[in-house]
């Protein structure tokens, strides 16, 4: 691992004693969120892991160092600084040199975890192929970055503002192994049931464990995405959600808004048009991811499944 990277003392600890650690993005908490509420939710992560025996390694950067765990003092700064940018693999390098502090998206946490020997990430939602992608190639990093590291990623599937079937085909031309959690279809995010199936479903935490370790075995480079999707009574109403992106978009093209803008607008106009339960339904599936990763980390802890890296 470089000797630019800082990993804090309890998760080194963690990866030399072989106890579970689990990965937590930091977009989510730097731009994802509202304030105040975002450091609440923040703190409120960790605790669930910590409350489960597992340490909690929240990945930023700080000042241009990449940090895997961060202190109660960088976690309120990431949190509250509004001059926090947001980093994406691309751009780790160019905010080390840059000295910047930002918020890691799933593709930058993915990276840097992986490189501390960290097996296993939680968050909301992946990126992936937008809509209209054929016109503006508008394609999440999180896609190619997975495709090329060995890293497990609890999400509720893609987020609905997505292209979904385009987001699957992707998916499997970058060899990025899709299971779902005790369902057969691929979740979106607020929505359970994306109408789209997945060829692979599990059932219990221990067999994720059993799918990581055969793919250590054959040195498989690419990510598992564990899809965990909300109960159905706990998700949005899907025909709500699929009108209320459609017109997000319409805005969206109207106002020529694109690229890295598009998702924080659509997410901001879906909170606006149901009445701010979107964001109950976020903090509801993130909380859920948490509590599967480290239930996959506590199983590949008792199993001796030791980091490939680190």
């Amino acid at each position: 691992m470089s000797s630019q990277v800082e990993v804090s003392p309890a998760v080194r600890a963690a990866l030399r004693d072989g106890t579970p650690v689990v990965a937590l993005e930091s977009t989510i908490i730097s731009h994802g969120l509202p304030r105040p509420g975002n450091l609440d939710a923040a703190r409120e992560f960790e605790s669930i892991l910590s409350g489960m025996g597992v340490t909690p390694a929240t990945i930023a950067l700080i000042d241009g160092v990449p940090r895997i765990g961060l202190t109660a003092a960088e976690l309120e700064r990431v949190a509250t600084d509004e001059s926090v940018v947001k980093v994406s693999s691309r751009d780790i390098g160019i905010a080390m040199a840059r000295k910047a502090t930002g918020g890691t998206t799933v593709a930058a946490t993915s990276v840097l975890a992986a490189t501390a020997g960290i097996r296993v990430f939680a968050t909301g939602g992946l990126g992936g192929v937008h809509r209209g992608a054929a016109e503006t190639f508008d394609e999440s990093a999180d896609l190619t970055t997975l495709s090329r590291t060995p890293i497990t990623v609890v999400s509720a599937g893609v987020k609905a503002i997505l292209d979904i079937p385009a987001t699957l085909e992707r998916l499997e031309t970058l060899g990025v192994a899709v299971v779902g959690y005790r369902t057969s279809r691929l979740p979106a995010f607020w929505v359970s049931d994306s109408g789209y199936d997945l060829d692979w479903r599990v059932d219990s935490p221990g067999e994720i464990a059993d799918i990581i370790a055969a793919r250590d075995a054959i040195g498989e480079p690419s990510a598992l995405l564990v899809a965990n999707p909300l109960p159905p009574e706990a998700q949005l109403d899907p025909s709500l959600v699929d009108e209320a992106v459609r017109s997000a978009l319409r805005d969206a093209s109207a106002r020529g808004i694109l690229g890295k803008e598009v998702t924080p607008f659509l997410l901001d106009r879906v909170l606006e048009v149901t009445g701010g339960l979107s964001l109950e339904v976020n903090l509801r599936l993130v909380r859920s991811n948490v509590r599967l990763a480290a239930e996959i980390a506590a199983i590949m802890n008792e199993r001796s499944v030791v980091p490939r890296f680190g």
